[in-house]
């Protein structure tokens, strides 16, 4: 009697990753006549290749983290070749120490409030210059820098800036949504480079702001985006200049509070605590910018 005997399958080998050499190579960085003493060296030495270039002077380390966020598939873009703004840290510098910064505050808030309590979160300052709006944009690129699926929700339809920071050219936006003249979907931007991220500007600045965020219809928009990702960011006005970002702080149920080192005085943290504590919004923490 014959048995047939199936072969147990292999599992799919993971795609083969370019070598660090050839991404120096190809990027300009590195010459191909270095590529030997390189090569030498990481042999007599016991290096990997990148250590061996950086210990030869040839590569410097910037280059050499910029190779290997390259190499794994670590979203970032070069000073030229973006239209993001430069304050965008996250963006053009994903290991400095201000984006290590971002990263434990990532952490922070993924234990503490996405996932198992909420989808939404609003970042919030007492007044404008606070960095609220940079604070954002850089912790939107963090959280799509680590896969998860992020919007970028400019609610400060009185002064936006997220459609200025990531160099939009976007006439339309939440605005619109919200008084039914387009669809979400028409209104969102995906970020080049950053697959996961997706921003949806604040639109053409109203006359009743406070009043479209009022109604049912945001609270709705809300929802229904909850189910599309995993992290929503919410840029707000300055919360002791309008009631707006207590509006929106309501409805997400969380905020982040943005202040700037030697502006943002404790009386301004008390009014605000005193202004969305009553409206049942958890303070997760507070951001001070230099």
């Amino acid at each position: 009697m014959d048995i047939a005997v199936e072969k147990a399958q292999r599992p799919p080998l993971a795609p083969v990753r370019p070598h660090i050499g050839e991404i120096l190579v190809s990027s300009g960085v590195l010459k191909e006549s270095d590529v030997e003493k390189i090569l030498t060296v990481q042999r007599k030495r016991g290096l990997h290749f990148g250590e061996a270039a950086v210990a030869l002077r040839i590569v410097s380390e910037r280059d050499l983290r910029r190779a290997l966020a390259a190499q794994f598939d670590y979203p970032f873009v070069a000073p030229g070749e973006s239209a993001l703004s430069p304050t965008l840290i996250a963006a053009y510098e994903p290991f400095s120490k201000y984006t290590e910064q971002l990263r434990t505050l990532r952490s922070q808030l993924l234990m503490r409030w996405f996932g198992s309590h909420g989808t939404a979160l609003s970042i919030v300052a007492p007044h404008s210059g606070d960095g609220c709006s940079t604070l954002a944009a850089n912790l939107a690129l963090v959280f799509a820098q680590l896969g998860e699926r992020t919007l970028l929700i400019d609610t400060n339809m009185r002064n936006p800036a997220q459609y200025g920071l990531f160099g939009l050219d976007a006439h339309e936006g939440l605005a619109e949504v919200l008084n039914g003249r387009i669809t979400v979907d028409e209104s969102l931007h995906r970020i080049a480079h950053f697959e996961n991220l997706y921003v949806l500007p604040a639109g053409a600045p109203p006359p009743n702001p406070q009043e479209l965020l009022s109604r049912l219809s945001f609270t709705e928009l809300l929802e229904e985006l909850s189910a599309r990702f995993d992290v929503m960011l919410l840029d707000t006005p300055p919360l002791l200049d309008f009631a707006d970002a207590q509006i929106v702080s309501a409805r997400t149920g969380a905020c982040l509070l943005g202040t700037r080192r030697h502006s943002t005085t404790f009386s301004d943290i008390g009014r605000v605590k005193s202004i969305l504590t009553p409206n049942i919004t958890t303070i997760l923490g507070a951001v001070i910018s230099g």
